[in-house]
């Protein structure tokens, strides 16, 4: 899983911007073919009743030698960039070693289709690239639709299912996928692909663009369907609509997954030498229960892969967000991790009974995608069953829930007990600062009081008190970590029975909490 989407993340940063400043599409079309999303739908059942048809690899030894290094410096020719409608200009992302295995790309005009045939007059290849011996036909890796200056690109499609956006701040960050399987657990994980695209200008008056799109792997094949938003410095939305077909049982599935990285905070900030105060792609899992609780989990970077699952019924929305938006608080103005996008998941039909799961793996760089989140059904799909999920994500600054009542804006941790006396061992110290709208106004006086609960053991010296010149509550408590299992701890506001703010669920790991060096694992 990580070393697929970190050489994605690789190869993606090296194609955002572009010196092009006008287009001329000149390219190649193949035969014009009857297509629609219902035709797609057939396609995809038939192809689920026969095995898994992988895909071969050409020219591998020419691909492997296109390495990271020789493959940013093929660059796409401007001069054949593709006009998918109007302001929507589209360039191609060439073959290498990560994206060995092919996709087809068409345009889709009316009720018809033609292939976009690949040619390497398409690119700019430097003499001695070994690209110069690929057979010219050796195909597309992705794609990705620029703006109209053709400066920048603001989605790409590049590597298994992967997809994503620049947001609202224009920086690309955490990634999608189509469909997760079997992640996280001792098995190999599966990749599913998208192994064609057509893609076609907007099919309802407020969209930008619309992909259609055939999902293959082992277990599944799918047809997919993408309507695009794009709104220059507000983000993007795309509402996703897909139908499975399942070749094989699944043992995990996740639905609308989300990958990300997340190597340490101000929660864990001890573990990683580096001169950045923090680094990651988000901070925390936002997730809105069918019953209207809102819940944050702040993430963490563990020591061995680590699986949490939340029972939420109907799930009304979930997503990866990065709150911290602060500068000072990265340091770095060259990836700017503080313009990072959150993205937000609103299931458009109801999802049915599940769970949302969040996989967290190890790490100690940032170029591995460590964080994945999805929703994920509660009756894992059998063989020759089809299922149907339609969902938007919201690609911006925060989500779109963030807004009601309060909120956690900061997480921290350190030794617990007095300063000045014997610290006591195994005990830590949880900060959180909570603002919203709910609490402004309020004073001591007003009966606004803090919950918290250990799945094991009971808080110590806990205390509640407005953060002086701002508009934050601060919560302060010690938890007393005994025993082997981890402890979660969960935390809201209140004032009276009304909740007035998110919950905050943090776990604790009882291994890597020491009297000298207390951390949020």
């Amino acid at each position: 899983m990580r070393f697929s989407r970190a050489a994605a993340r690789l190869f993606l940063a090296g194609f955002t911007f572009a010196t092009a400043t006008s287009s001329a599409a000149s390219i190649e079309l193949g035969e014009r073919q009857v297509f629609s999303f219902d035709r797609l739908t057939e396609r995809a059942g038939k192809l689920a009743a026969k095995p898994h048809d992988a895909p071969k690899i050409r020219a591998g030894q020419a691909l492997e030698a296109i390495d990271y290094d020789a493959h940013w410096k093929i660059v796409f020719d401007k001069a054949h960039t593709v006009d998918i409608a109007d302001g929507v200009p589209l360039q191609m992302f060439h073959m290498g070693r990560y994206f060995k295995e092919p996709v087809k790309l068409h345009l889709v005009e009316g009720g018809s289709a033609r292939e976009i045939l690949y040619s390497p007059e398409y690119f700019d290849i430097p003499e001695g690239s070994p690209a110069r011996e690929l057979p010219d036909d050796i195909g597309f890796a992705g794609f990705r639709v620029m703006r109209e200056d053709l400066g920048t690109d603001w989605i790409s499609f590049l590597g298994a299912s992967y997809f994503r956006t620049d947001g609202a701040s224009r920086q690309y960050g955490q990634s999608a996928r189509a469909l997760s399987i079997d992640t996280g657990l001792s098995t190999p994980e599966e990749f599913p692909r998208f192994s064609e695209f057509w893609l076609g200008g907007p099919e309802d008056g407020d969209t930008t663009m619309t992909i259609h799109a055939l999902l293959e792997s082992g277990s599944v094949v799918g047809a997919y369907r993408m309507k695009l938003r794009n709104t220059d410095d507000e983000g993007q939305i795309v509402d996703v609509e897909a139908r499975l077909f399942f070749r094989e049982k699944v043992e995990r599935l996740g639905i609308a997954p989300l990958t990300s990285m997340y190597w340490y905070s101000e929660t864990n900030r001890a573990s990683a030498a580096d001169w950045r105060p923090e680094v990651h792609d988000t901070d925390g899992l936002a997730i809105l229960t069918g019953n209207g609780e809102r819940i944050w989990r702040p993430l963490n970077n563990p020591k061995i892969i680590r699986t949490s699952s939340f029972l939420v019924g109907d799930v009304k929305g979930f997503g990866l967000a990065q709150r911290d938006r602060a500068f000072e608080n990265y340091q770095d103005d060259g990836v700017f991790y503080n313009r990072r996008p959150s993205v937000w998941i609103e299931p458009l039909r109801p999802f049915g009974r599940g769970m949302v799961q969040l996989v967290e793996l190890p790490t100690d760089d940032e170029i591995y995608d460590n964080i994945v989140a999805y929703w994920s059904p509660q009756k894992m799909p059998e063989k020759g069953d089809a299922l149907e999920f339609s969902y938007r994500m919201h690609w911006a600054d925060d989500h779109p829930q963030a807004g009601a009542g309060s909120r956690v804006v900061a997480t921290r941790i350190g030794q617990g007990g007095v300063p000045g006396q014997p610290r006591p061992k195994g005990q830590v110290k949880i900060v959180l600062d909570f603002k919203g709208e709910a609490l402004k106004g309020l004073g001591h006086e007003d009966g606004l009081e803090p919950a918290v609960e250990l799945s094991r053991g009971e808080p110590i010296n806990s205390y509640l008190l407005p953060v002086v010149g701002t508009d934050r509550w601060r919560l302060v408590f010690d938890a007393k970590i005994e025993g082997g299992d981890p402890v979660d701890a969960r935390v809201y506001l209140k004032k009276g029975e009304d909740a007035l703010s998110e919950t905050w669920l943090g776990q604790l790991i009882p291994a890597y909490v020491k009297s000298d060096k207390a951390t949020l694992q």
